[in-house]
């Protein structure tokens, strides 16, 4: 039997008292989609691809739906909201399928820094993806149980030209597919709150 996403939504509750949906202000923000749905032996989480972009400093990397607040959103769930309609095709209902958030997450990324606010959505009916090609390379729905186990981690070599003093990150192995950086933060942040949700 699927597992009950409203155990989730009740693990998150305890974090959301302090989170903001408003931009912070002083620095640009932006809003990420961890989209999860119920599977026969536990819950699974939607990943994208990032299409190859030369102009994308995160151009080929695994990554959530999401990206950054336009003048237009009324909060950072709007942005969320938006950016996954845009990437994936998924309209996403505000009201019943979004349950939470997690920490946001300062972004150093050799430009202004932004801070990131993931929003967890849970899906309990069937989606249909449309990927959108300028965007999205691949779509993966990652076992969350498998991210806790050893099996799933890895490490990345910092990419940077420093690169050569040996340095690495901790990252997932999804399919093949690296996870690491942000969404590798943000992942384990949803699995803290996970492991507190999911029965054992």
């Amino acid at each position: 039997m699927p597992f009950d996403l409203s155990e989730l939504r009740r693990a998150l509750l305890a974090l959301n008292a302090s989170i903001a949906l408003t931009t912070p202000g002083r620095i640009r923000a932006a809003a990420v989609a961890a989209v999860v749905r119920a599977a026969p032996d536990g819950a699974e989480v939607l990943l994208i691809r990032r299409a190859e972009d030369e102009r994308d400093p995160w151009s080929g990397h695994m990554a959530l739906p999401g990206g950054h607040h336009d003048a237009g959103d009324a909060d950072l769930v709007a942005t969320a909201l938006r950016e996954t309609r845009e990437e994936v095709g998924l309209t996403l209902d505000r009201e019943t399928e979004w349950i939470g958030s997690l920490s946001r997450a300062r972004v150093h990324s050799g430009r202004p820094d932004f801070e990131i606010l993931p929003l967890v959505f849970a899906v309990a009916r069937d989606v249909e993806l449309r990927p959108n090609p300028r965007e999205v390379k691949a779509i993966v729905w990652a076992k969350l149980d498998h991210l806790l186990l050893p099996a799933a981690h890895t490490s990345v070599a910092y990419p940077s030209v420093a690169a050569a003093d040996g340095q690495r990150l901790p990252a997932f192995d999804v399919q093949g597919h690296v996870v690491w950086g942000l969404t590798y933060r943000i992942l384990s942040d949803l699995l803290a709150v996970w492991g507190r949700a999911a029965p054992r």
